[in-house]
């Protein structure tokens, strides 16, 4: 079977635990409990057949470093259970199509977007 190859919206505390995760749990056995997964194979992929190829935020602290340097980012806050190699995978700046929300908008600050000329 392939590769899943996986981009993420959003660096944030969820995308801080898959990453975490899919690292940690790369070698697992099929047969393994593994905590917060059913099942490490499941329709034949396992954990490790989970590749990031992409990642996009809005907060400038996170805009432009590595993906295993930004899910550690503040404000991200989630429990850190594994060190996580440098994946290659640069952050680029996301689109604000739907805004900022009033809360976070107080703790962070976008990045400068980009522009694009046709």
């Amino acid at each position: 079977m392939g590769k899943i190859n996986v981009a993420i919206i959003g660096v944030g505390n969820c995308a801080s635990s898959l990453v975490q995760g899919v690292h940690y749990y790369r070698k697992a056995k099929d047969t393994e409990f593994v905590p917060g997964l059913m099942h490490v194979n499941l329709g034949g992929y396992h954990v490790s057949d989970i590749n990031f190829t992409a990642a996009f935020d809005i907060d400038k602290n996170k805009v432009g470093k590595d993906l295993s340097e930004a899910i550690f980012t503040k404000p991200n806050n989630t429990f850190k259970f594994t060190d996580v190699p440098e994946m290659g995978i640069k952050v680029e700046r996301g689109m604000t199509h739907d805004g900022l929300g009033k809360y976070l908008s107080q703790i962070i600050q976008k990045a400068p977007a980009l522009l694009l000329i046709l």
